[in-house]
């Protein structure tokens, strides 16, 4: 099972996982692989709580709309506790609301539906309808720009890891790409 596989990780990792998840965006390919898109968050919120209850709970039972079992035995257990850091991934207003909900750290795409330095109080407000600290979230930003000035704004802004995107293509194109994102990373890290 992923929640298995996700603790074997983070044991070899020891303790160093991160689960990135998220609900997709392609219909036919969803479908293609059983998942109805209509119902994908519901689906993704559902594994995620059985998850967690999974890696803490000995025996572990979890019943859903979507996902049910009765009570089961799962080792090893995550060597981070209670569980590695979940980070939800989509656009605002989803994305914040599924973080607050049931995340520890929020991942939106850049430039998708604003930034997500537009988007923190939409985040903050969420946090607090869920009983929660927006500090509790970590945030990330995948397809990060690769700019040293929108970079340090961004990490004073709360923004703590940048994950930089690479088009498909070959050595002699792309290693300037990655000398401009050393630069980045460079500039941000003093």
């Amino acid at each position: 099972t992923t929640a298995k596989e996700v603790a074997s990780i983070d044991h070899v990792s020891n303790g160093r996982f991160l689960f990135g998840v998220g609900g997709g965006w392609n219909a036919e390919e969803m479908e293609n692989h059983g998942t109805a898109f209509d119902t994908r968050w519901k689906l993704m919120r559902e594994r995620i709580e059985a998850m967690k209850t999974i890696w803490a709970d000995d025996p572990a039972e979890y019943h859903g709309e979507f996902v049910d079992f009765d009570p089961i035995f799962s080792k090893p257990k995550p060597v981070q506790a209670p569980h590695p850091p979940i980070h939800v991934g989509g656009a605002s207003p989803w994305g914040p609301r599924r973080a607050a909900r049931y995340g520890d750290g929020w991942m939106p795409i850049n430039g998708r539906g604003g930034t997500i330095m537009d988007d923190l109080p939409v985040l903050a407000e969420e946090c607090e309808k869920n009983g929660r600290d927006i500090a509790e979230i970590e945030l990330s930003l995948y397809m990060a720009p690769v700019n040293a000035d929108v970079a340090k704004e961004h990490e004073e802004g709360g923004v703590s890891r940048f994950i930089f995107g690479l088009p498909p293509a070959d050595a002699e194109a792309l290693l300037p790409m990655l000398d401009k994102q050393a630069e980045v990373i460079a500039a941000v890290n003093g």
